[in-house]
């Protein structure tokens, strides 16, 4: 009970009432400015893509199916009048995100914003080409990869902003540093898709500290109960219950998307840095994603995994 005898939820539970709070909007430009974003071919992605060239952004899109990339290039050049870039990019293979990194550090002097979207769901255990647990290699490692490959340019650029869509799924899995890969022990969906954006906000408190004082801010957000194309590489059955029993129950992507340019263009969002926000409200994350020491050695961990070895953890 509150102290004026109304129900309060408990703290883990306080994304419901943050969730159901009125939404910001930014009705700023973007022109001239350059935006990353990864996982444009659909869903969120896509709608951010769109509500970005609608104000000018310079697109440099990053995704999987080049034709898909293409229709949707064709439509947000129509759109702005501005050719994007387009880069191509399995998530579960490093070495073409390390590719797409490097050619997208080569085609543009500056890089004013980057939208880690790209992501999955999964309901059975699969490995990247890697070795990696396929959401822990796709969630987390590859949006690791692009961030760390693309800072030195952003804090040239500075002020700039990155913002990793993150999931309340959080709140249901964290890391188990023996076992990344779920070699040892049964795998469950929701707690491999925890463990997974658990992993990646634990690295985002770690990139900001590193970059205090740089112009360069780094946020975390849950894009909301929205329609996606998230989960639909988990074959038939999936696809036919998501389509007819889970989508119908779900809001539209535009919301999203809106929240999402909310972040990376508002004003109101200048030197605002290592938040996780619940679309544009912000919200405490599940105790465990807090946790500073397993927090570092995730950090460690992901130097380790996407091939930057021993460079000094805290050096941009």
């Amino acid at each position: 009970m509150s102290k004026k005898g109304g129900f309060k939820l408990p703290d883990e539970l306080d994304f419901l009432r943050v969730g159901r709070l009125p939404q910001r909007y930014s009705n700023a430009r973007m022109d001239g400015k350059v935006c990353v974003i990864t996982g444009t071919t659909s869903g969120i992605g896509y709608h951010t893509a769109i509500r970005l060239a609608k104000v000018g952004a310079h697109l440099v899109m990053v995704v999987r199916n080049q034709e898909k990339g293409k229709r949707v290039s064709e439509e947000v050049e129509k759109l702005s009048g501005i050719k994007p870039g387009l880069h191509i990019a399995d998530y579960s293979r490093l070495a073409d995100v390390r590719r797409a990194g490097e050619e997208i550090l080569a085609a543009y002097p500056r890089i004013d914003v980057l939208i880690n979207n790209a992501g999955l769901h999964m309901t059975t255990r699969k490995l990247t080409a890697d070795g990696h647990e396929m959401a822990f290699g796709v969630n987390h490692l590859a949006s690791f990869l692009l961030t760390k490959l693309l800072l030195p340019s952003m804090v040239e650029s500075a002020p700039s902003r990155i913002i990793d869509i993150n999931s309340e799924g959080h709140r249901f899995g964290k890391p188990d540093f023996n076992d990344l890969s779920w070699s040892n022990r049964r795998y469950k969906g929701l707690a491999g898709y925890g463990a997974a954006k658990t992993s990646q906000l634990m690295t985002v408190w770690e990139f900001n500290d590193q970059l205090a004082g740089t112009g360069v801010t780094i946020n975390a957000m849950h894009p909301g109960a929205v329609q996606s194309a998230i989960g639909t590489n988990n074959g038939r059955l999936y696809n036919l219950w998501s389509k007819w029993v889970i989508q119908p129950m779900l809001r539209k992507p535009e919301i999203s998307a809106e929240a999402i340019f909310y972040l990376a263009s508002s004003p109101e969002m200048e030197g605002v840095s290592g938040r996780f926000f619940n679309l544009t409200n912000e919200e405490h994350p599940a105790p465990h994603a807090m946790d500073r020491a397993q927090g570092r050695e995730m950090y460690r961990i992901s130097m380790h995994l996407t091939g930057f070895g021993k460079e000094v953890e805290h050096e941009i």
